[in-house]
């Protein structure tokens, strides 16, 4: 089976699934990229803009780019996510993220995160 992506929540009672890795900040698999620096930065009106701001983001900024976060500290935050990857692999993902309408896109970074540790390439 596949690993998914978890929706973490905060009520009593949620307990994280076995198999499975929390990737929220403030993990080293946390997105630096925020929903308020989405509406700020780029003109993100709604919630689903601002997700889907924050997943281009994160994914361009993992496969090397530096248009939206550069410096030495992005530099090094990214190797440490990079070389955590395969920690990751065949793991089930868990993020505060609203999960996806079935056929919609998942503008999480979890979900570049399992495709990253589960076969995509940079």
């Amino acid at each position: 089976m596949m690993p998914s992506r978890i929706q973490r929540r905060r009520t009593k009672g949620w307990r994280k699934p076995d198999n499975t890795v929390i990737v929220t900040r403030p993990s080293r698999f946390g997105n630096p990229f925020t929903l308020a620096g989405a509406r700020e930065w780029l003109g993100a009106e709604t919630p689903e803009q601002a997700r889907e701001a924050c997943h281009m983001a994160f994914r361009s900024w993992v496969r090397g780019s530096d248009q939206w976060w550069m410096g030495p500290e992005a530099a090094a935050a990214r190797r440490r996510l990079l070389e955590g990857l395969p920690e990751l692999r065949g793991k089930d993902l868990a993020c505060y993220c609203p999960l996806p309408e079935p056929g919609e896109p998942d503008h999480c970074h979890a979900a570049v995160l399992l495709d990253l540790a589960n076969g995509e390439t940079l």
